[in-house]
């Protein structure tokens, strides 16, 4: 199994907290959109041992694509690859590109599966991200959505300043009553360079509180759970049979490229990142080059990958893995650094797997780095 990952680097306006790489200007939409599709047909021999079984359009904002426009960049993956029978085709969208007309068409198109991007119901929320959407335009595409997709995840961000406990929780009752079948959700992070930054700094908006944030993963995790989703990943909550197979290809250590500025691919060996500017990508594609620096992993970069995405999984960190995949000393070496987090009850052992406990969920990547080799 593979998959590929394509970058729509394009926003109506730039998120307060985010730093991804997007441009506000749709110039250079049409070149870049027969740059990606020309990327696709110049990698093909990478996947040509493998069934290509997720597409992901992630940005950005994939949702400022026409029907078209993605129609034309899923029939080139189909002519240059081998897709599976009943691949999982996502597209990340915001509400206000959600319109009903935009909702069916999307149904009548290979894409399977929506990933909305709501991140709060609240109007004040949504106005200190700077959304580009409001919290009735949220609700209106949801109510829309779940006419035609059963496929369907939804993006919720706590630790907000000034959200209290209970408007977080009305944010979670709020997503459950459309009865959606995944939830990503993820801690308002402050980037550095960011706009969210710079309001911090200068006293505008109020720092984000760790232990607000912390407190407030714990009412998701009880909340979902407790509502039949199950914690598959650290930010990741799905029911039975809908979790993100793109996302838990990428967990699970499994092949994918990265199509578009600022992709990163990755096949277990060596990981690979596309130059982070528009431009700059369009002119080396259109010379039939590939704009991408590539790292090949040493035996302990791939042993403390596996250890940072198995500790944010259900399926924790296999010790017979680690023997197989990296011999006995990296074994004895994890056994022996675990210790003090399994004495501190922050990591267990099950089934000869090391899982991350309910305690140490929030901690999870804090934990990984302790276990890392250093060469």
């Amino acid at each position: 199994m593979s998959g590929i990952y394509i970058h729509i680097p394009f926003c109506k306006q730039a998120c307060h907290y985010c730093d991804f790489h997007f441009s506000t200007s749709l110039k250079n939409k049409d070149p870049l959109i027969n740059a990606l599709v020309r990327e696709l047909e110049l990698r093909k021999d990478e996947l040509k041992k493998t069934t290509v079984e997720t597409i992901y359009f992630g940005g950005g904002t994939p949702s400022l694509l026409t029907n078209e426009e993605l129609r034309f960049i899923i029939d080139a993956v189909y002519k240059n690859y081998t897709v599976s029978d009943h691949p999982e085709i996502t597209l990340e969208a915001n509400p206000d590109d959600l319109s009903k007309d935009r909702i069916i068409e999307l149904s009548k198109s290979r894409i399977n599966r929506l990933s909305i991007g709501i991140q709060s119901f609240f109007e004040a929320d949504l106005k200190l991200m700077n959304r580009a959407h409001n919290a009735n335009e949220a609700k209106l595409c949801l109510e829309e959505a779940t006419k035609y997709f059963d496929n369907i995840s939804l993006d919720l961000i706590y630790g907000i300043p000034g959200s209290s406990n209970e408007q977080w929780l009305d944010n979670i009752e709020s997503a459950l009553s459309y009865n959606i079948p995944h939830i990503s959700s993820y801690a308002l992070t402050v980037e550095p360079k960011t706009a969210l930054a710079s309001f911090i700094e200068k006293g505008i908006i109020d720092n984000v509180d760790d232990e607000q944030a912390h407190d407030q993963f714990h009412i998701l995790k009880d909340k979902l759970e407790a509502e039949g989703f199950v914690h598959y990943e650290l930010s990741n909550f799905g029911k039975e049979g809908f979790f993100s197979k793109n996302n838990s290809a990428y967990w699970q250590g499994k092949s994918y490229i990265g199509i578009g500025p600022s992709a990163h691919s990755f096949n277990g060996k060596q990981r690979g990142w596309n130059v982070k500017n528009n431009s700059k990508y369009i002119k080396v594609i259109q010379q039939d080059a590939l704009p991408i620096e590539i790292e090949t992993l040493t035996l302990t970069d791939q042993y403390n990958e596996y250890i940072m995405t198995g500790l944010r999984t259900i399926w924790g960190v296999s010790f017979e893995k680690v023997e197989q995949n990296f011999g006995n000393a990296f074994k004895d070496y994890l056994i022996e650094q675990s210790k003090v987090f399994i004495n501190q009850q922050l990591l267990y052992i099950d089934d000869e797997h090391l899982r991350v406990t309910k305690k140490g969920q929030f901690l999870s990547d804090g934990i990984a780095s302790e276990l890392f080799k250093i060469n």
